[in-house]
């Protein structure tokens, strides 16, 4: 799969009307939570991606019972748990490809007193911690050890004990995979600077619903009444803003009148404003996005009149995995912006690759970048180019879809993570992508 690239032809309108995925983030946290009851549990709107469908896999390996019901529904009942499969190589092997299968961890740890995982690969964005997860374990009484000889992690506990903590850093996963570790431990756990992404509280309203007691749904102070056993029940993933986001930057940067539907509008925080911020037009209609064709969309200045700025921030502040997205779409922006990159370190460094284009950016530091608009004055060209991680991918996929002549994308397996058969929805809508061997 490694070895396939995407031939972009640039420089075609495309209409019509996009259905978002269902989101990864949360998927990769609730295909986790199903091992915490004997019990069946149905998730609908899961996303057919490689990551999901790897951590299926490792679900499957462990011993859960994994039916699919139809595209993206499946049932999933985790009664007879393989603790030995845990530590085998080809779980660790497995488990290493996905930086998801870190969520595994709580739940196995609460449940049946050990957890095992090896140093997880992923994206190329700069260090990311996992101390987070292992601090709130330690917390709840898990004791923590890491074989420097297998680079592996291993957990355990007897039985995790509720108590109050206040997490070090506002990390997603390491909330999700705490929460999931308290629902079963003994008394009250009370989590504060808990993240609150959307993923986090669908993530709680499923646990509530498998008879979990968790107070604070939606807010930074989590409070968890541990109970005993937890029970089946049916959820469904939300819409992924991310790849709503990916969409409403394409149709901006490619001029195209594109319609996203069932877009759970209510969900997205203040990520139609940002794009707004750059001009673009965005009609809300029920829970769809209309995106009309726009010749050129102006980037606003801030009230006295300086350069606008946008950043990420936890939520509800920006998604920091729309940055790339909205870099793209502002290089032919009329007007200038900083983008500032705060919570990760090495997600700019693709910029080089659309200077090779014709854009015109500033790297200022690995975290921000000046982009003075185009205007749509010069058309990007189209370069042969590398794919570091998800979200640069489609950032180069929309720029290489707006440019003039071809452009070669490779290691393209870093967009299949994230995005499910992306070139076949695009082409329908009128692109011209082909998927061809690197």
């Amino acid at each position: 799969m490694s070895n396939h690239a995407f031939l972009v032809e640039g420089g075609h309108k495309l209409s019509g009307t996009l259905q978002p995925q269902g989101a990864k983030n949360e998927a990769l946290q609730i295909l986790s939570a199903v091992l915490l009851t004997d019990d069946e549990i149905t998730i609908k709107n899961v996303p057919n991606i490689l990551d999901v469908n790897r951590l299926i896999d490792l679900l499957k390996g462990l011993g859960v019972k994994v039916n699919k019901l139809d595209e993206s529904s499946y049932t999933f009942q985790a009664d007879h748990i393989d603790l030995e499969y845990f530590a085998s190589k080809d779980y660790l092997a497995t488990a290493q490809k996905i930086r998801g299968s870190v969520m595994l961890m709580g739940p196995l740890l609460t449940r049946y007193q050990k957890a095992f995982l090896p140093k997880p690969g992923g994206d190329k964005i700069g260090r990311r911690r996992l101390d987070t997860h292992f601090l709130g374990f330690q917390k709840l009484g898990a004791t923590f050890q890491f074989d420097e000889k297998d680079d592996t992690f291993y957990l355990g506990a007897k039985r995790l004990k509720g108590c109050y903590m206040l997490m070090d850093e506002i990390s997603v996963t390491g909330t999700a995979n705490v929460v999931m570790a308290a629902v079963l431990a003994e008394g009250t756990t009370t989590i504060y600077n808990a993240a609150c992404e959307p993923y986090v509280q669908q993530l709680c309203r499923m646990l509530n619903n498998m008879g979990a007691k968790i107070r604070g749904v939606g807010s930074n102070l989590l409070t968890i009444e541990g109970v005993t056993t937890l029970g089946g029940t049916t959820h469904s993933i939300l819409p992924d803003m991310i790849e709503i986001g990916s969409f409403i930057g394409l149709a901006a940067m490619t001029q195209s009148d594109i319609t996203i539907t069932n877009a759970g509008v209510n969900h997205l925080g203040i990520i139609p404003d940002t794009f707004r911020k750059l001009g673009i037009k965005l009609e809300i209609k029920g829970d769809d996005i209309h995106v009309p064709a726009q010749d050129v969309y102006e980037i606003q200045s801030f009230i006295d009149g300086s350069i606008l700025t946008i950043y990420d921030a936890p939520w509800p502040g920006l998604t920091p995995d729309l940055i790339s997205i909205l870099l793209v779409v502002a290089t032919q922006a009329k007007g200038s912006i900083l983008i500032h990159q705060k919570m990760f370190e090495s997600r700019l460094f693709f910029v080089d690759k659309l200077i090779d284009m014709g854009a015109q950016i500033i790297l200022c530091d690995p975290h921000r970048a000046t982009v003075i608009g185009l205007e749509r004055k010069t058309q990007l060209r189209g370069i042969t180019m590398s794919s570091p991680d998800i979200r640069a991918g489609v950032s180069l996929l929309i720029a290489a879809l707006s440019a003039s002549g071809t452009s070669k994308i490779e290691n393209i397996q870093q967009i299949d993570r994230g995005y499910q058969n992306i070139d076949a929805r695009l082409n329908a809508l009128g692109a011209k992508i082909k998927r061809v061997d690197a």
